[in-house]
């Protein structure tokens, strides 16, 4: 097939001053997007500053032949996130991909955890992208297209000390989701990416390997940032050589035979109501209603 390209195409991403999101940067540019390379520069648990790193992930691109300029806006405030697109629109005339990959990890569980963590993890990860999408999506709206790739974690699986981390990645994909279905008619999808990497946000214990390496996740953020991308609200897992496909579904259950079921009820028929035999993946919450709701046959229910 014809190389998939970016050419006249703008790119945004956040926390592209290293690791991950320097790796996207770098193939957004290699493939002709014109790339704005935001890092606030921050530590790994978002302290401090420096505008070095961004800096040197855009001489990085215009040295190979593509086109960038560094930004070091802080995405997790409204005033941040604003600067950083108005300088893309005036850099490059506009905005057709938000790649949202800045993010912190502060390591802690119960006890330990505090709100001061959670609400921490929540402004850079969350509201991190809720800005960035916010402050771009008019831009997008107007020209009848976009494309968005936010960033989530395997991590939401759980760890016993990465509970306000699970927590925003578990609130990016609920916020990508409803994005999905807001932009389903204005030419703009938004898709999630769970890379799988080793960098210095999984800890000073973990040793980098050439089969962690960060660039191995890229692709998968360059095909769903690219025009020919066919879905969206999806979540990607991606690294190490392996792309795969991370989905919520819905068994089929257990329905009650009276109108009111008793906690026995649940108990008797635990095994039927946790039957994966012919789950279902819920495209939205109105699909996943019309299912659940399926046998009161209530309007466009299926049979």
């Amino acid at each position: 097939m014809d190389p998939l390209r970016f050419d006249g195409r703008t790119a945004i991403v956040t926390g592209a001053g290293r690791g991950i999101g320097r790796a996207h940067a770098l193939l957004l540019g290699a493939r002709g997007a014109s790339v704005v390379v935001n890092d606030l520069g921050a530590s790994v648990d978002g302290d401090g500053d420096d505008t070095g790193p961004a800096a040197a992930v855009a001489a990085e691109i215009v040295a190979a032949g593509g086109t960038a300029v560094a930004d070091t806006s802080d995405v997790s405030t409204t005033a941040g996130a604003e600067a950083l697109v108005a300088a893309a629109v005036e850099a490059f005339g506009g905005i057709h991909i938000v790649v949202n990959n800045a993010g912190i990890i502060r390591w802690a569980g119960l006890p330990a955890a505090d709100l001061d963590n959670l609400e921490r993890h929540l402004a850079v990860h969350v509201a991190g992208t809720f800005n960035t999408i916010k402050a771009a999506w008019p831009h997008l709206v107007e020209q009848g297209y976009g494309r968005i790739v936010n960033t989530t974690s395997a991590g939401l699986f759980g760890l016993p000390a990465n509970l306000s981390y699970a927590t925003a990645k578990g609130g990016v994909i609920g916020m990508t989701r409803s994005l999905a279905v807001a932009g389903a008619r204005k030419g703009i999808k938004a898709n999630l990416i769970a890379p799988a990497a080793v960098t210095r946000m999984a800890g000073p214990e973990a040793e980098e390997t050439p089969a962690m390496a960060p660039g191995l996740a890229a692709p998968m953020v360059a095909f769903l940032a690219h025009e020919d991308c066919p879905v969206t609200g999806e979540v990607y897992a991606a690294g190490a050589g392996r792309f795969s496909r991370i989905f919520i579904g819905s068994t089929p259950g257990y329905v009650a035979d009276g109108p009111e079921p008793s906690v026995e009820d649940v108990a008797e028929h635990w095994a039927a109501i946790n039957d994966e035999d012919g789950y279902t993946v819920p495209t939205d919450l109105m699909a996943w209603s019309a299912t659940f709701m399926s046998h009161l046959g209530a309007p466009g229910a299926p049979a």
